[in-house]
């Protein structure tokens, strides 16, 4: 009995380093996920950087240099000037906002006439055709139009945005509504579920990882046509897309880059924030392999 304490307490005492080393491995297998992931972009944003400078610095004349100033010159007029980076700060909330509300709508309005085509075939038949004619008009052709009908202010700014963002909704939300598992269809109609039971319980939650890659696309889109719009109607509050048009007829090429460059960010981060919450819902559903 001694010898088997003895046994018991070596084997005890062995384990924790035994666990210590496990988790350092993971830690390793983590860091080199993480460095694997962001190494590449990194390279080729260094690329790109130098790629910038040797044409600002090498290939154009100084008197030509307007047409792409080097880096370090649009970071200093464009950001590092109090004026300069309160007024392209101020410029890019209102865009934000525009573009927020833009996709808010779109996601609304896209998300019900996908469930309105998921209840019958021949509804679907019906109003899809006329959601893909919206994806195909080339958005600089329903610009002036819009403004001529419905003014040149916030209103005709926001429903450029839903024009434009409100189809990746409509496809993806459609397709995650199409692609319901059959078994548990059956099982809620042997259950006696009704339809919107059904939807409410089943396809809409189903439905949720495909819903939210739409969005991840239409909220870059979504950016795109605040800028487009705030660019062509040219009232009210400057956002970053007067701000752009203004500073071209200045030839403030420093500015411009800037305003173009925090436009990019934006888009950028409402990507980013999307592609996260896409992630986070599959990962709830088990469709990115992992379970629940």
């Amino acid at each position: 009995m001694p010898l088997q304490q003895g046994g018991t307490t070596a084997r005890d005492s062995a384990s924790p380093p035994s666990r210590d080393r496990s988790t350092t491995r993971l830690r390793r297998s983590a860091a080199r996920l993480r460095v694997r992931a962001w190494l590449p972009p990194l390279i080729v944003l260094v690329l790109a950087i130098g790629a910038w400078y040797g044409v600002s610095d090498h290939l154009l004349s100084p008197e030509r240099r307007f047409l792409l100033p080097p880096p370090d010159a649009v970071v200093r007029v464009g950001f590092l000037d109090a004026a300069n980076r309160a007024e392209l700060l101020a410029a890019l909330g209102r865009t934000a906002e525009v573009a927020g509300i833009g996709l808010l709508l779109a996601a609304l309005i896209g998300v019900a006439l996908a469930v309105l085509m998921s209840q019958a075939r021949w509804i679907e038949r019906s109003l899809y055709p006329y959601a893909v004619v919206l994806q195909t008009v080339p958005v600089l052709a329903l610009v002036p139009l819009l403004g001529f009908w419905f003014g040149f202010g916030m209103a005709s700014r926001v429903l450029v945005c839903v024009l434009v963002a409100i189809f990746p909704v409509i496809a993806n939300t459609l397709f995650g509504l199409r692609s319901t598992d059959g078994t548990l269809e059956e099982v809620f109609r042997l259950a006696r579920a009704g339809r919107l039971r059904r939807l409410l319980k089943l396809r809409l939650p189903a439905a949720v990882p495909a819903m939210l890659t739409g969005l991840r696309i239409s909220a870059g889109l979504s950016v795109v046509g605040a800028v487009v719009g705030d660019y062509f109607y040219q009232q009210g509050q400057p956002g970053l897309g007067i701000l752009i048009n203004v500073y071209r007829a200045r030839l403030e090429s420093e500015r411009m880059f800037a305003a173009v460059l925090l436009a990019s960010l934006l888009g950028l981060a409402v990507f980013w924030f999307f592609g996260l919450l896409a992630h986070w819902a599959a990962r709830l559903h088990g469709t990115d392999g992992t379970r629940r």
